[in-house]
This record gives C-alpha cells, structure tokens and sequence, in this order.
C-alpha cells in the first residue's frame, strides 16, 4: 500500500488560485477593492500550511490503518501480531502519543484513536495536540472499505483544524483507487483568520502496481474543490484533464485545472513547457492571455 506517499507530494492547489485571484482582479476591475500583492503572498502561505496539515492527518490515518491492517491479519493467522505496535508510525510522530484500537482484536468495524494529549513535536518536527479519531469499517487495503477522520480539539503546528476525511477504496481488479473526501473543513490561525473548504478526488494508481518499489508508482487525480476564505471571497476549481504525479518528482507532471473565480475562468496547465516530464513550470492561461508560474 503505497497511497500516503503518493498524497505527501501533491502540489497545493490554493497557491495557484492567488495567482488567479491576483490576475482576475488586475484585470478586470472587479467592484470590490482588489487584493494586494502582500495579501495574496498571504493566503499562498496560508493555503499550503492548511493543505499541508491535511495531507499530514490523511498519511498518519493511513499509516495507522494500515499497520493495523497488517496486525489483524497476523492475529488472524495466530501469530504475534502487535510485536511493535504501531512502529512506522510512531517513528514519525513520536512515542508520546497514546494509540488505542477498540476493538483490539482481528475484528472490524473497529476505531483507533491518536490522543497526543496537551501536545508536543513528533520525531518528525512537526507539533500536534489533540485526538484523530479514525473509524474503519474494514482492512484499507481491501476494496470497499471506509475509513472516516474525525477530529477532537486537534491542532498541528500553529493551526487549529477542523473537519472530515472520508477515504473509500475504490479498488478493482483493474487497478488501484481511492476516493478522498473533505467535509465541513476548516483551518483557523492564531490571528483568528479562518480558511474553509470542500474537496472530492479520485486517486488512481496507473504504473508500479506490480513492483515493491514505491519509486516507480505513478497516480493520476482527478475531482474538484471549493475554497472559501473569511472575506467571502469563494473559488472553484476543476481537474479537466487528469493530473500526473510521479512519486520520483515533487511537482505534477502533466494535466489541467479551470479554476473560477466570480464570473472569471482561468486554466492552468502542468504540462508545460515538456508534457509528462518532471519540471516545475505550468502555464497560467486567461483571456487569451498567459503567464509561466513557478510551482513551490
């Protein structure tokens, strides 16, 4: 099961959709008081820490699911089983936090839950406080199982996070797939700004099935996601053309967003300026207008 490290290295969409906001703005001469360079250098930074803290609870919630997978089927078997509970995940998030299973046996559904208590930095730098609460309904590996997120006082970093995660495995004999679904998020900042949003993406797994090498494993993703920020301001965007993302290369490598904003449409295209190569350029086109971005 390699999905988390597939969903680790995809690109923040919410930092291309500034640079769409920046231009709608600019250009257009909406009635509203345009934004600044410095604001929209604001909600970049604000949009991949909100993104990036939930990729982080969706590969900690995978990792645990699966090493509890694993340890099911070993109990099944009627070996050990729990040898060393939960070890790859707690060589990232530290072995202060509690983890329990309930029912702590090879039987599903079942829940497990991280408490990191008052909080403290995980092996991996990172702090968090606060419980992920994660029911699943079967082995994450299986086809058709669901695993549901939930959170409880939970903070990562500086950022207080809300929300739902529902991850279905859509898998069938013709290949690997997960469907990840966002509800009811939100991410609040110290200062008080807040950041919600929707997102529904389909992951399918199209090279390195059949291999152990995780570096090989190439996904395509497709779906959609709508942003609201806290002055009203609210974005969409959708995956025309599906977006590649190898997992030797941190960018995407190929596929096209439209983005709208109000009653503006903007695209941007990965593929450029070589389709299917790993680079980090993409091309912003709007009213027969383009400009070339650098991917962070």
């Amino acid at each position: 099961m390699k999905f988390n490290v597939m969903n680790r290295n995809v690109l923040s969409i919410a930092v291309i959709l500034c640079l769409f906001v920046v231009s709608c703005k600019k250009e257009n001469g909406d009635s509203k008081p345009p934004i600044t360079e410095a604001e929209a250098e604001v909600y970049s930074l604000e949009s991949m820490e909100a993104e990036a803290s939930f990729d982080d609870l969706l590969d900690i919630s995978m990792t645990a699911a699966e090493e509890e997978a694993l340890a099911s089927a070993a109990r099944d078997a009627g070996t050990a089983g729990r040898l060393f509970p939960f070890l790859k995940l707690k060589l990232r998030i530290g072995v202060k936090a509690v983890i329990t299973v309930t029912p702590d046996d090879n039987t599903y559904p079942k829940v497990v839950t991280i408490d990191f208590g008052p909080g403290g930095n995980g092996n991996d730098g990172r702090f968090r406080k606060g419980k992920i609460i994660i029911h699943i309904s079967g082995p994450i590996r299986e086809p058709g199982s669901v695993m549901t997120i939930t959170l409880e006082d939970y903070h990562v970093g500086r950022l207080e996070v809300e929300g739902t995660k529902v991850i279905t495995n859509l898998s069938t004999n013709d290949g690997i797939k997960y469907s990840v679904e966002v509800k009811d998020a939100s991410i609040t900042w110290p200062n008080g700004r807040q950041y919600t949003y929707e997102r529904l993406t389909y992951t399918t797994q199209i090279e390195g099935a059949g291999t152990d090498d995780i570096m090989d494993d190439v996904y395509s993703i497709e779906g959609n996601t709508k942003t609201v920020y806290q002055n009203g301001m609210e974005t969409s965007i959708s995956i025309s053309e599906a977006l590649i993302k190898k997992v030797n290369c941190q960018w995407i490598s190929a596929g096209v967003l439209e983005a709208k904003v109000k009653n503006h449409e903007f695209q941007l295209d990965y593929g450029y300026p070589d389709d299917g190569e790993c680079d980090n350029e993409a091309l912003l086109k709007w009213r027969n207008k383009e400009r070339i971005v650098t991917l962070p």
